[in-house]
């Protein structure tokens, strides 16, 4: 039996045949005209006015409320950079601790299976954290000071409960990148280490308009609170798309092994049409300025000078094969191949590399969701419907 498709309003008695039901379905009801722009992923789109951050991909710039990175880096701390993002103001001043974190949430850690991602414990705690808290939707310079002191503990947390150890309770009078070396390791941590990550902190608080960001603003912009927000951008950042693989960077120097390896391993990574990690980035068309921040950082630092020295010959040799082989294309060193020898030099096992990362980003993603909240408006873009129109369902 064939089915028959009616025009709306329409019988079945009054249809006729499937084929003139269907022409007649064409005439009455014409697809209407949507000369409106579309952008795929929104690229190209914008979405927000800021006064935040200013990626200037074209000349490899970044600025945090128009402070270059590299001063900031240089002379400044993760916790006056923060206050500078929440606030506009650069305070000397300004301090972050890391705080404890409550039974509920440890209890809410013991529950995970060790296999779990670190990013996923991240998300659980900090959703455990706000569900506590209670927050009101208004975000607050306060309630962004209080998640960001929070999130490092908590990661600390799990990052030894995996291992089967117990957590640590924070050192309050270190800074956040020393309290999260100090409760992960149950150790006074060492200054330098803790001046690097404090360094990949910076680098890592603020980046425009990216995934993770444009997720906690849209959240935001629903008037639910700081928490919730945060939680949606842990999980837009845990996209691989999106989050960066400094820890696959280490296995692939580890994979090159020496600098006489380095060249016939890139061509042969390329030739079978796969990406070098650390290399390209989607706003960048010159070299990352974050990359040569942490290369300052990395080289300062003891214990990591064999394999910063390789990892310098490797970005060497990549850079002039990509250029060789793919003229067409501008692809420089990003800020995930420096990232991973700051990572690994501060001693951090790899699997805790993405969601060390989203400990940074929390300055970033706080203060848009400030900005966001200041002058607010629900972000809900429309979308072209391509699909099929008005049919009934056949025949019973």
């Amino acid at each position: 039996m064939t089915d028959t498709t009616h025009p709306a309003g329409s019988t079945g008695a009054a249809a006729g045949s499937g084929a003139t039901a269907t022409a007649s379905i064409s005439t009455a009801f014409p697809p209407p005209a949507d000369e409106r722009p579309y952008s795929p992923g929104l690229e190209g789109v914008v979405a927000a006015e800021s006064s935040i951050g200013l990626v200037d991909g074209k000349n490899g710039r970044l600025l945090y409320r128009g402070y270059p990175i590299g001063q900031l880096v240089d002379r400044g701390t993760y916790a006056q950079v923060a206050e500078l993002l929440w606030t506009g103001e650069w305070r000397t001043d300004a301090e972050l601790h890391p705080s404890p974190i409550s039974a509920g949430v440890v209890t809410a850690l013991r529950q995970l299976p060790r296999t779990a991602s670190p990013m996923d414990a991240l998300r659980t705690a900090v959703s455990v954290w706000g569900a506590e808290q209670n927050l009101p939707w208004t975000p607050t310079v306060d309630q962004a000071r209080a998640i960001t002191s929070f999130s490092p503990s908590a990661l600390a947390a799990f990052g030894r409960l995996r291992k089967g150890l117990e957590p640590v309770a924070p050192d309050t009078s270190l800074d956040l990148a020393g309290g999260f070396l100090q409760q992960l390791t149950g150790r006074d941590p060492d200054r330098a280490a803790a001046r690097a990550l404090d360094a990949y902190f910076i680098v890592g608080a603020e980046h425009g308009l990216n995934a993770s960001t444009f997720t906690a603003r849209v959240i935001t912009g629903t008037r639910s609170d700081l928490a919730s927000a945060v939680c949606g951008a842990i999980g837009a950042l845990k996209g691989p798309l999106h989050g960066g693989a400094p820890s696959e960077v280490v296995n692939q120097l580890h994979q090159i092994g020496s600098a006489e390896r380095a060249e016939s391993w890139v061509r042969e990574t390329i030739g079978r049409g796969e990406r070098i990690m650390g290399f390209g980035h989607r706003v960048y068309r010159a070299y990352d300025p974050r990359a040569a921040a942490l290369r300052q950082v990395a080289e300062g630092m003891a214990g990591t000078a064999d394999w910063l020295r390789l990892a310098v010959q490797v970005e060497d040799v990549v850079l002039r094969v990509l250029a060789e082989l793919k003229p067409g294309r501008i692809l420089k060193t990003n800020v995930e191949y420096y990232a991973a020898a700051v990572l690994q030099g501060v001693g951090l096992a790899p699997e805790l590399f993405p969601a060390t990362f989203a400990l940074a980003r929390h300055a970033g993603w706080t203060a848009h969701c400030i900005e966001q909240a200041a002058a607010n408006k629900l972000i809900r873009p429309d979308m072209r419907y391509v699909g099929a129109r008005d049919r009934d369902l056949p025949a019973a």
